[in-house]
């Protein structure tokens, strides 16, 4: 269908009124969520976070649902996407674009002062975006003045500036909760008329990324505990603390640089949080980060609500995008199977069939993050061969027993560099090794600095011994 039709929105709550508004990137397509908060006595918040109802339209055993489970996500590329979805649901009808009725799942939250949810529902709804707005254009507007770059919509000026005053209240509850907070390193390229690479850059986020991030998490969270308490198999997002092998070595490791961790079976996520704090300003911050962050556990989808630990939370569930991860669509079946009176009995997926749905979803995640790397990494490859004999300022992010991982500044351009390759300093290729370094992994590691180097010792990049990220 191309719209909402009126026998849809029957029992169903009405928010068109309500000026919920979207905030994502400048390309993107697909709108999954809105917001919208007022300030509530003593300094709390209520906040609404709509979801688009895909439930309503991909049912259980179609042909639609047999393809989005087979691709358990969407498979995001610099300059395309391979949707889970057909892009006539992903970007029309369960998109929510402004000014045009939708269906949606909602979830009202009271929140405190203290940044502690008090009271959540769920709820089927009907909804309207008032407005579709960037991170750009809202963090212009609302962090450095610039209401002119609201366009039309700067009467939501007010509004945004009430979800900017949740977002400080709901990052103070975080810090304190001790979440871990590695710096992520996203790569955007931009293209000349001929489609041709042009440009390289490392994509900035600002407190409307965090804003709208922290709004989504307080929502996965209630989700996790609503469908928790009534006992429905769903994929929970689990992350586990880090193995007690891979947690030694980081010992091993952190001792060489004066630091160290509480032991294994004491650790917490603040205990990690307040090393990452310690350590953001050390010249060799980049490659502690890294190792702190290989380190860690790989998250995973399970039927067991097990917890989070790098976000440092108990329950934990995707609920917020369903247009773009099977898991999200299978925990909104939940939700409408239990606000529906349904009970765990008569759910159409026991836990073992769960269970199975579940690693499928974490296998397909992992594959569709294997092959966006991939590609980024040509990509990359394509802009550096363009720059032969070019000058960039470099930072060795580690060393091992065949070389060094050198990245470009500003670009998240990298390779590996064999000590074969590199000159000695009378300018003989082939002599020089590794140095003021320590066993990690069975790898050798160095204290990270700056470097300066030329672009042909990364024309033929290449992977070399990635490590794995959580």
């Amino acid at each position: 269908p191309d719209a909402v039709k009126l026998a849809q929105t029957r029992d169903r709550e009405d928010l068109r009124e309500l000026p919920l508004v979207t905030i994502d990137g400048e390309d993107a397509r697909d709108f999954d969520d809105a917001v919208w908060c007022e300030p509530t006595r003593g300094g709390g918040y209520k906040l609404y976070v709509a979801i688009a109802d895909v439930a309503s339209y991909v049912y259980p055993g179609s042909a639609l649902d047999d393809q989005a489970q087979l691709r358990g996500t969407s498979v995001y590329f610099p300059n395309r996407v391979v949707p889970m979805l057909p892009e006539k649901l992903s970007n029309g009808i369960c998109s929510l674009k402004p000014e045009v009725d939708r269906l949606c799942l909602a979830c009202e939250l009271r929140i405190d002062a203290s940044g502690e949810t008090t009271r959540a529902r769920f709820f089927a709804a009907v909804m309207r975006s008032h407005a579709r707005r960037t991170y750009n254009q809202v963090w212009n507007a609302i962090g450095h003045g610039r209401v002119e770059s609201l366009g039309h919509y700067q009467h939501l000026l007010p509004q945004l500036k009430d979800l900017h005053g949740l977002y400080q209240v709901l990052a103070r509850r975080r810090n304190e909760r001790g979440a871990l907070d590695f710096e992520g390193q996203e790569v955007k390229f931009s293209y000349d008329e001929a489609g041709n690479i042009d440009a390289v850059k490392l994509y900035e986020r600002n407190d409307a990324h965090r804003l709208i991030e922290e709004c989504m998490i307080a929502a996965n969270v209630e989700a996790a505990k609503f469908l928790n308490k009534a006992k429905i198999p769903a994929p929970y997002r689990v992350h586990a603390p880090p193995p007690e092998e891979k947690f030694e070595e980081l010992q091993s490791f952190l001792a060489e640089f004066g630091l160290r961790l509480p032991p294994h079976a004491s650790v917490k996520p603040a205990d990690y949080s307040a090393l990452l704090r310690k350590i953001r300003k050390r010249p060799d911050a980049l490659l502690l980060e890294q190792v702190l962050l290989r380190s860690q556990s790989l998250a995973v989808y399970h039927p067991d609500c097990n917890g989070h630990f790098g976000l440092a939370l108990e329950a934990y569930a995707h609920f917020t995008s369903p247009i773009r991860r099977y898991p999200d669509l299978l925990v909104h079946r939940a939700i409408r199977h239990v606000l529906n009176g349904g009970k765990a009995a008569n759910y159409e997926a026991g836990p073992a069939e769960m269970l199975a749905r579940a690693q499928h979803c974490s296998q397909r995640e992992r594959r569709a993050d294997e092959a966006s790397r991939e590609v980024n990494e040509r990509y990359q490859c394509a802009w550096m061969s363009k720059h032969v004999g070019s000058e960039f300022d470099g930072i060795i992010s580690g060393v091992t027993s065949f070389g060094l991982f050198v990245g470009i500044a500003d670009t998240g351009v990298s390779r590996c560099a064999t000590w074969r390759e590199m000159p000695s300093s009378a300018g003989r290729p082939g002599s020089v090794t590794p140095t003021s370094c320590t066993r990690f992994d069975g790898a050798c590691q160095i204290m990270s600095e700056w470097w300066s180097t030329r672009s042909e010792r990364f024309h033929d990049f290449r992977k070399c011994g990635a490590g794995t990220s959580s």
